[in-house]
């Protein structure tokens, strides 16, 4: 049943989940060639310093060869137990900005895809944090490259989260901020670069996510006083990298942004949660906070 309710939502012309949670129509289901979807990005998207990281690595393609599964190859799973057809790739390199993606490895991904998910460095510039210049430059450069082998591809951006170790014991802009502060910012920073760039469909608001589940009592805000009893911690031990919990929250954002379909729809019994040692309580929370705020950014 859900896999004929999945299909039944992207086949439906204005399916409601879709039309709330997605700022663009997913794409068509094809009865023979798969939905070709790459992932450009670093640590963020890698999954790194979590058990994601190299995860059923062998369901996706990792152009550079690294065997990285992460978050990408959590996507393929939500994808097969919707019952959708997905073909994923990934090209990542840790610490790395989109322009290094675009300047250095452009080789490797420049062909036609359906979808293209773009992330970039955490502080957005390595030199000045919060920067969004060359950002706004390299999502162009990208787009066009990529719009360039198929004028309808599907370009995303990926918003990221609050960084513990800067809003806490950082000492630049978003010291001693609001932990809320800094994934607003780097959503704002991708609202500025699809609005530079035509060609760019929508913002995956996962940072935006991680804000909600901090003001619903779902995860812990602050890892450094403690993480409360009955929550989650988004972060792994170096404050600053996601946790098991914070990298499927990430992948819930992408699976219903890109599909269309209601990540509530893959149920407490999920069946990455239980493999990489989430309870089935916090699956089912996680995947509420991921449904909400995909409805909420319409």
């Amino acid at each position: 049943m859900l896999r004929l309710l999945a299909t039944l939502s992207l086949l439906a012309a204005t399916p409601a989940f879709a039309q709330q949670a997605a700022p663009a129509p997913a794409p068509a289901v094809r009865t023979s060639a798969p939905i070709r979807v790459l992932f450009i990005g670093n640590s963020f998207t890698q999954g790194a310093h979590s058990a994601v990281r190299n995860w059923h690595a062998n369901a996706v393609t990792d152009l550079n060869r690294a065997g990285y599964g992460g978050v990408p190859a959590l996507f393929k799973a939500f994808a097969d137990q919707a019952g959708l057809n997905y073909e994923v790739s990934l090209e990542t390199q840790g610490g790395k900005t989109l322009g290094f993606h675009y300047d250095e490895r452009r080789q490797l991904f420049d062909r036609a895809w359906d979808v293209v998910v773009l992330q970039e460095l955490s502080t957005l510039s390595h030199a000045r944090p919060g920067d969004a210049t060359d950002y706004v430059r390299d999502v162009g450069r990208l787009t066009r490259l990529l719009t360039a082998r198929n004028p309808r591809v599907r370009v995303e951006l990926m918003a990221t989260w609050s960084r513990a170790d800067l809003a806490y014991r950082g000492q630049d802009r978003w010291a001693s901020k609001p932990i809320a502060t800094m994934a607003l910012d780097l959503r704002a920073a991708a609202d500025q670069a699809r609005a530079a760039t035509p060609g760019v469909a929508g913002v995956l608001p996962v940072g935006q996510a991680w804000n909600r589940a901090f003001a619903r009592g779902v995860a812990d805000p602050n890892p450094y006083d403690g993480v409360a009893f009955g929550q989650a911690d988004l972060w792994t031990y170096d404050q600053y990298h996601a946790s098991v919990a914070g990298y499927y929250l990430e992948a819930l954002i992408v699976f219903g942004q890109l599909t269309g379909v209601d990540p509530r729809t893959l149920g407490r019994g999920e069946r990455s949660a239980d493999e990489l040692g989430l309870s089935e309580d916090t699956a089912a929370a996680l995947q509420g906070i991921a449904s909400d705020e995909l409805r909420a950014a319409r």
